[in-house]
């Protein structure tokens, strides 16, 4: 088990960066799509359609 003092090597930093990275594109691609399709639903029901 490694020693939590120590600091990550160079290598291992980049990856947890990326990895990082790859998240939040991920979680704000989601984002996007949820407040899309929101703003679709809203504005085909502005006609008062029963």
């Amino acid at each position: 088990m490694p020693d939590p003092t120590e600091s990550p090597t160079l290598e291992a930093r980049k990856k947890r960066d990326q990895r990082s990275l790859a998240i939040a594109l991920g979680l704000a691609s989601f984002m996007l799509v949820v407040f899309l399709v929101t703003i679709l639903k809203i504005t085909g029901n502005i006609g008062g359609a029963p």
